[in-house]
């Protein structure tokens, strides 16, 4: 007798578990289909217009034919609806051919969008009405321009792109260090290693691609040290005859969300001026200066922007500075004037976004505001007296743990922000805790944390304005 009843308990779990699976599976389809009706997809419209356009092309070929046609469809519509009835009464035979009907559209419809998502090539756990809500959201995102270089620039980008697809990076090419510096020096083109960072960092495209691209060599003569991207961006620019072309071609391979842009197109060397007068020459001999460092500059003196960094800029809803090496990321790109001149003019809000901790050789003892001074010598230095940001995002206070402690026994000191003297010095300042809350090896922006104080920013500056 028990036995009975745990079988009929079962069978009862059983029916009750099925049944729940169904519920929920018709729920969720009934969801997305219910997502389908909501306004921003621009689907509907287009199907509707198709629609109505084969409907107005189907009466102008009757009109044409003295409505001959419609007269066999009206025929043969009654023929076929009296055979169905003298089998089954209208009561049976109009709700199955209305379920005929319309299994038959679902499931035409369903086929559809089915080989429309395999061609688009999103995750094959993702749905095609989900897919094409986050690429419309993603395409209404501001017009965002990122200018900077090395990981900080390319942290920023993994946020940003999370929110939009209209993303510029201008990017600084004056590496003269590792495997860039090697190409540089032995095959005569702009090292690509920023760019390759940054590609990849806005890359859309499945992870193993992702991983070649950013693949470096950890043996073999002449490979060791060199990364792949660097390999292909630099072949590239041999075979066209232009970085600015190569970058292109790998955008599309690696389906970046956005562009990226080299700040210049010639060969652009850094020199530094420290405190007691001396010179020194190149981008990795700048980052482990033995003094302080006054100004830096180029050869040229005067590079040309690329236009497309400047289209960029004029068409921007935000422009941010930085995260990145102060003298090695952010100030080479203001070394080009047109771009100085370009941001000057732009009437979107501008953010510098600070680092998070000092650079030991580069940034000693330095704290908001005096990289905020650094870069106003700059400009100053170049006859330009005017700020080009009014607003700077920078870490609350870092609370004391075995990680800063870390980065201290290295020289490194978490960047400081006196909020009282930028708001006295005529600048917004807004803090936010940057470096996320999950527990990592380094003390670096987390792309998601400083993506989202970004948003924040630009969302105050819509309403405020």
């Amino acid at each position: 007798m028990n036995k009975r009843r745990k079988r009929k308990l079962r069978r009862a779990t059983l029916r009750k578990s099925l049944l729940a699976s169904l519920s929920f599976h018709l729920y969720s389809r009934f969801k997305r289909a219910i997502r389908w009706l909501l306004p921003g997809l621009v689907v509907k419209r287009w199907m509707m217009t198709s629609g109505l356009g084969l409907l107005i092309a189907l009466i102008g070929a009757s009109i044409w034919a003295d409505l001959r046609p419609i007269y066999w469809v009206v025929e043969i519509l009654f023929w076929f609806l009296g055979f169905i009835t003298t089998f089954l009464p209208r009561t049976i035979s109009g709700p199955i051919v209305f379920l005929i009907g319309i299994s038959l559209l679902i499931w035409g419809q369903g086929r559809s969008f089915e080989s429309i998502r395999q061609a688009l090539g999103p995750k094959k756990d993702t749905f095609l009405v989900d897919a094409l809500r986050a690429k419309q959201k993603l395409n209404r995102g501001p017009n965002i321009v990122a200018i900077g270089g090395g990981t900080g620039l390319s942290s920023l980008l993994k946020g940003l792109k999370r929110y939009s697809s209209r993303i510029t990076a201008i990017v600084t090419v004056a590496d003269d260090g590792g495997s860039s510096g090697v190409l540089r020096r032995e095959l005569g083109v702009q090292p690509p290693g920023d760019i390759r960072n940054c590609l990849a960092a806005l890359a859309t495209e499945e992870p193993l691609i992702k991983g070649l691209f950013q693949y470096r060599f950890p043996s073999g003569s002449g490979l060791e040290g060199h990364s792949f991207g660097n390999l292909f961006l630099s072949a590239l620019t041999a075979i066209t005859g232009s970085l600015e072309t190569a970058i292109t071609a790998s955008s599309r391979v690696l389906a970046v969300q956005g562009q990226v842009v080299p700040a210049t197109n010639v060969d652009v060397r850094l020199w530094a001026e420290l405190e007691n007068g001396d010179r020194i020459d190149g981008e990795s001999a700048i980052g482990k200066a033995p003094l302080p460092i006054v100004r830096i500059g180029c050869y040229p003196s005067r590079p040309p922007a690329l236009p497309r960094a400047l289209e960029a800029i004029r068409n921007a809803e935000i422009i941010l500075i930085g995260p990145g090496s102060l003298y090695t990321s952010i100030l080479p790109n203001l070394l080009v004037p047109e771009i100085v001149e370009a941001i000057e003019k732009s009437k979107a809000p501008k953010l510098y976004v600070c680092n998070l901790m000092t650079q030991p050789g580069e940034t000693d003892g330095l704290d908001v505001t005096g990289h905020v001074r650094a870069i106003e010598a700059q400009l100053a230095s170049r006859g330009i007296s005017r700020k080009i940001f009014s607003s700077i995002l920078a870490q609350d206070e870092l609370k004391p743990s075995p990680l800063v402690d870390y980065y201290k026994s290295k020289g490194a000191e978490p960047v400081k922000c006196n909020k009282i003297d930028l708001l006295s010095r005529g600048y917004n300042v807004y803090l936010a805790s940057l470096q996320g809350s999950k527990v990592t090896p380094t003390l670096r922006h987390d792309p998601r944390s400083l993506a989202l104080a970004i948003m924040r920013f630009y969302r105050r500056y819509k309403k405020g304005k």
